[in-house]
């Protein structure tokens, strides 16, 4: 295996953090080349140290390195500049879209864990990479988990996908108020919102795994990635996260992917794929396990169907779904509206027309801009009440 130089994108962030203890287990294979965090600078300079060849920035476009001053100082040119071999996109939200395909025009392989640069924009990063001859390797457990298990049952091309793949069923944990009543989510705080009950994540996607937004996402998200018809996508509540996704063949067989919740799994699959290769952590012990599996509420966590609706919908409104639900994100985190508004915000933008405009990356754009404009109309109207 040559050595692969290799750029992480949210460096300081949980995605990165993993990233970084799977390169420290084998540095002859790797080389950082590019470190860049959002505004968290002491943690940058610290890794800057660390790794005295990388260039580092912040992604607001301070360099903090000379190696990134001299490739322009923006992240997008510093990524043109460096041309890494792989990706590792672990920056949060919408931000995440310009610099994945940033990654892929400079021919740069993408570990994706910012699943909102296949929400916003799936069949022209997917295009994109299918031009500029890079793979895109999912990062999310769950994508991780269906990638690697189509890629065992699809890889003769005379097995065609539509032909052996029955559905895809992407896990979820439930989240903290898997077993709220609706009144009781009324009252939930962010400090109660952030205390997930398997994973630890970054502050945005755990909220977002509370109203099972993040699993919204993620099924508009396996749609693009995966050329999966939407009624082919299925979603169970399994509280372990020990499954991290299934599929279920067209002998009604389903395959199952397992490992306990920790990043580091899938991170190191992306960065050494195509190969597999041994990883020393606390590995999965059937001896004392049990695992559930449940159908998901609706009534209580709209958010997963809204998702389904944006998806059906096309054009834009996926788009849409994701700025709304950032926006209230935010405005929760503020204190401005309560968790339960969530939903209903996103609800009353997604009822606006997003059909329109050509689909190129200026209509994502404005269409992420005007969705999150019309959901600061609507937060406004909430606290006026």
């Amino acid at each position: 295996m040559a050595v692969k130089r290799i750029a992480i994108l949210g460096a300081t962030g949980s995605i990165g953090r993993s990233a970084l203890d799977i390169i420290s287990r084998d540095k002859e294979k790797f080389k950082v080349v590019l470190l860049c965090a959002r505004t968290n600078r002491a943690e940058l300079e610290k890794l800057s140290k660390q790794y005295p060849g990388a260039a580092c920035a912040l992604t607001e476009g301070i360099p903090l390195t000379d190696k990134a001053r001299k490739s322009g100082g923006n992240l997008l040119s510093i990524i043109a500049e460096l041309k890494p071999d792989i990706t590792i996109n672990g920056i949060s939200g919408a931000a995440g879209l310009m610099p994945s395909i940033a990654a892929i025009k400079a021919g740069s392989d993408l570990a994706l864990a910012n699943k909102e640069t296949i929400v916003m924009a799936g069949g022209l990063v997917t295009r994109l990479a299918k031009e500029n001859n890079v793979n895109i390797i999912p990062v999310d457990s769950e994508h991780s988990a269906i990638f690697h298990l189509l890629k065992a049952f699809t890889r003769n091309k005379e097995r065609r996908k539509k032909d052996v793949i029955s559905e895809i069923i992407l896990t979820s944990s439930g989240g903290p108020f898997r077993n709220y009543s609706l009144k009781e989510m009324e009252g939930v705080t962010v400090k109660d919102a952030l205390a997930h009950p398997t994973w630890n994540m970054g502050q945005k996607i755990t909220i977002d795994s509370a109203s099972m937004a993040n699993k919204g996402l993620e099924v508009i998200e396996a749609r693009s990635l995966f050329n999966i018809p939407l009624e082919k996508i299925k979603v169970v509540i399994h509280p372990q996260s020990i499954i991290h996704s299934m599929i279920r063949l067209c002998n009604g067989v389903i395959y199952a992917q397992a490992s306990k919740p920790d990043m580091r799994h899938p991170i190191h699959d992306a960065l050494y794929w195509p190969r597999v290769s041994p990883l020393n952590i606390d590995h999965l012990n059937f001896d004392s396990l049990s695992l559930e599996f449940h159908k998901p509420d609706l009534e209580k966590f709209p958010m997963l169907s809204y998702a389904f609706e944006a998806a059906k919908k096309g054009k834009l409104y996926t788009c849409a779904y994701n700025a709304a639900n950032e926006t209230a994100v935010s405005a929760f985190f503020e204190r401005g509206i309560k968790f339960t508004d969530i939903p209903r915000i996103t609800e009353q933008v997604l009822q606006l027309d997003w059909s329109g405009g050509d689909m190129d990356i200026e209509a994502v754009l404005k269409a992420d801009t005007d969705a999150r404009r019309n959901a600061v109309s609507i937060i406004s109207n909430i606290k006026n009440l």
